[in-house]
């Protein structure tokens, strides 16, 4: 399970096969089935064979994570506002401001649900398995971010693909420089909620 040509058909079946397979229309049922599937199947290797421990760990540099984390943050509001200031400008702040109940539980199931799971499969398992064949950085985060774009590519929607490319970088960053499942699950819950919040959230699936 270790040698890398059995990584590289791994790697095409979870980050590229899977996605593209669940972009037909087919029941739900059988795209969660494989799915939760593909899910232990990496939580094993990344258990019996990468040793990983998904504790927290407690030497975390939150000082460094906050002050990039909360930059970043402050250029999306501005750029996200805008955008959707000028192409929907009835859906800005529209789910906070008229529906604060569902606000509160579609962030935090999104936060638990979604996105800690995505960031085991795309950060923790894409690193520990496949970083050591990428030696070079850029094209790591690179590779890294073209896999989170589509894997989201079942939203057939071009923006989608966009923004979690830009936001696969800023994670893949985030997660290279940390080593924290933890740390870049906080990040990812912050944009994702922030771009909920704004009034993207039906573009990405959200309920409005």
């Amino acid at each position: 399970m270790n040698t890398l040509f059995y990584k590289i058909i791994e790697f095409f079946i979870i980050f590229i096969a899977m996605p593209i397979a669940f972009i037909f229309d087919y029941p739900i049922w059988i795209k969660l089935s494989v799915g939760l599937l593909g899910f232990m199947y990496i939580i094993y290797i990344l258990v019996t064979k990468e040793q990983v421990d998904l504790k927290i760990n407690k030497d975390l540099n939150w000082y460094w994570f906050w002050k990039q984390t909360l930059l970043k943050l402050c250029t999306i509001s501005v750029l996200t506002t805008i955008f959707v200031w000028f192409t929907n400008k009835v859906a800005l702040f529209h789910v906070i401001i008229n529906k604060p109940g569902l606000w509160l539980f579609i962030l935090f199931v999104y936060s638990v649900l979604s996105v800690y799971p995505q960031e085991i499969v795309y950060r923790t398992f894409f690193f520990k398995r496949y970083a050591p064949h990428i030696r070079h950085k850029k094209l790591l985060w690179f590779t890294n971010a073209l896999i989170f774009s589509i894997g989201h590519m079942f939203f057939k929607n071009e923006l989608v693909l966009v923004l979690t490319f830009l936001g696969g970088l800023l994670f893949a960053m985030t997660y290279y420089k940390t080593n924290s499942t933890f740390l870049v699950s906080i990040e990812h819950a912050i944009y994702g909620c922030w771009l909920f919040t704004v009034g993207m959230g039906e573009m990405l699936g959200f309920p409005q």
